[in-house]
Parts: structure tokens; sequence; C-alpha cells
């Protein structure tokens, strides 16, 4: 469904003229989502998870790569590939509170889509948003409700209505539950598992909660400045994870027991500036398990074995500098 092959997205960041900087928001990903899967990508803030979702969608430019989805090469894009990939793909943004303009009732607010993509007008109109708002768990008393008038949860259904409203294949879920209360957290969950099996989704599912992952998605990849450093099935990844980035974010992950277990000293260090990338693994200066002369010299390359990757020079060949 999904397909990037090496993707970059670079901005350029120069104040000066004489002084070129470019953040490497992303740098080389490669990435490919089965039809009908729940793909989670997680990592820190600044990693370029969201930079991901938003590529794929061209809300941001591509500065290298390729992008395909359901079979179209779609890197470059025309007027009429643009609007068949609004189509194809929607997004779900990480706060429900700015996704909606505050001027617009609920009607006006999901049927836009409908109104730029499609014919349907008048009562049909009326009554497909009320069928939206019905599958998303809201009743047609909402279509003419601001969004002020709405809870957080409520808000965050009617961005999914207003995203499923052309029937799209793929959803990029940008932290949707991330600016909602716990246990309204639970219930959208809960409504995304269930429309995924009813409607035959797609989901790349982007959070920096790996409890959220672990329960929506079948597969995962772990995003460290600008590039995958490890992808597998997500059971896999989480019972044995192999990159030290990945163990610490599980160690890292907090426990509701009294009685903590050991598990060592947390990450140390901040991430790098995305502008001044270190050399070699961009994780070695926080990692654990580096290798003088090696990790802060050699880029390590991808070890793959089936549906896993790694890239980490403690899993190369016998010789870790080659």
């Amino acid at each position: 469904m999904l397909a990037l092959e090496d993707l970059k997205v670079h901005f350029d960041v120069s104040r000066r003229r004489r002084e070129r900087l470019v953040v490497k928001a992303v740098d080389g990903v490669t990435l490919r989502l089965r039809k009908g899967e729940a793909f989670g990508l997680v990592g820190e803030s600044g990693s370029g998870k969201s930079t991901i979702g938003k590529a794929a969608l061209h809300l941001v430019p591509i500065t290298g790569g390729r992008l395909v989805i359901a079979g179209e090469d779609l890197t470059r894009l025309d007027r009429a590939a643009e609007k068949k990939l609004r189509r194809t793909a929607q997004m779900i943004f990480q706060d429900p509170h700015s996704a909606l303009n505050p001027r617009m009732t609920i009607m006006r607010s999901v049927a836009e889509p409908l109104v730029l993509h499609t014919a349907i007008r008048g009562a049909a109109l009326t009554s497909r948003v009320a069928e939206l708002l019905e599958i998303v768990g809201l009743s047609r008393q909402f279509l003419y409700r601001y969004p002020h008038e709405l809870s957080g949860g409520q808000k965050q259904r009617v961005c999914i209505a207003r995203a499923i409203a052309l029937e799209p294949a793929l959803l990029i879920l940008d932290e949707p539950t991330s600016a909602l209360d716990v246990s309204v957290q639970s219930q959208i969950l809960e409504f995304l598992k269930k429309l995924q099996a009813d409607l035959g989704l797609t989901y790349l599912f982007i959070s920096h909660n790996l409890a959220v992952v672990r329960y929506l998605c079948r597969r995962v990849a772990v995003m460290y400045l600008g590039v995958i450093v490890e992808e597998g099935e997500t059971e896999a990844v989480f019972e044995n994870p192999r990159h030290p980035y990945t163990q610490a974010l599980l160690k890292a992950v907090p426990y509701p027991q009294a009685v903590q277990p050991d598990r060592g000293p947390p990450l140390q260090g901040d991430i790098p500036s995305p502008v001044d990338l270190p050399p070699g693994c961009r994780f070695h200066q926080r990692c654990p398990a580096a290798i003088p002369g090696v990790c802060d010299i050699v880029v390590p390359p991808e070890v793959r074995s089936g549906d896993t990757m790694v890239r980490c020079h403690l899993f190369t060949a016998a010789d870790p500098g080659h």
C-alpha cells in the first residue's frame, strides 16, 4: 500500500546567504506497508516521525528518494495526481483542537472533502455527513455544533469522520491520542482498531507511546535522528530488542507497579541537532555499547533477516569495521 524508498526530507534553515544550514529531518528511509496492516513508527521527539507522515501526503516537499502509494509513483505530483492522492490517503493529526476550524460547524468541516472531490450536494450531503458521524459514534445532533462545544475525544472522532469521508485506503495517524485524557485514549484506540477491521484500512501509526503501538500495530519501525535503526514484528521487537536505542526506549517505559524492576541507568544526553549530525552511527554519542574507532567513524549498514532489520555494528559480520 505504501512504499518509501531512500526517502529524504531536508529543510534549508539558513539565515545568511554565506552560511547554508540544512536540517536532515528524514535522511534515507525505506519502509513498506502491506495492504490492511497497522504499522507503527516510534522514536523520540525530533526523530523525524511526523515528517515522514507529512511527506507521504506531500504536505512537506520531498528532497530525494521515491514514494509509491497503491502501486503508483507519487514522488512528483501534478494537480490531477495530487487530487487522486487525497482520495487514496488521508491524515489524522495530533491535536484535534487545532485541526478543526473554530468558525465552521461540524457539518461543514466533515462535508468539505466531499464538496471538493464529489458531486454530492444538498440533502444527500447532509445525509452522508450524518452517516459518517454515526460511524465514529456521534449522533446527528452534532451536525450544527461548533468545535468549542465538543470534548477532546469528540473532536478527534470528528477528525476521523472527515478523514474517512472519501473512503481512503491509507490513514496516517500522527499521535492521534496524545492530546487526549487516558480514558478517552482507550476509547479512541478501541474505535480505531474496529474501524480498521470494518473498512479494511491500512494504518501508518506514528507515536512515541510504545504501549499504544504494541496494542494496535503488527509491525513497528524505530526511528532515530532521521533514520530507521530497527524494524520487525512488534512482539519480536518489544520482547527481544536488538538495537541499543530500542532497548533504551523500552527501559524508559513507566511501570504502574509500586515495585519497579531493575532496568539499569537511563539513557544519557539529548538527541543531537539534525543540522550537525554526528559522524558514524548517529546514536554512538549516547550508546552504552558503542565500539570506539568503529561506531564513531563508520556508518552502520542495514542487517536484514526476513522481516527484521537492525542498523548497528554489533550485528555486522565478523569485522564490524567493514
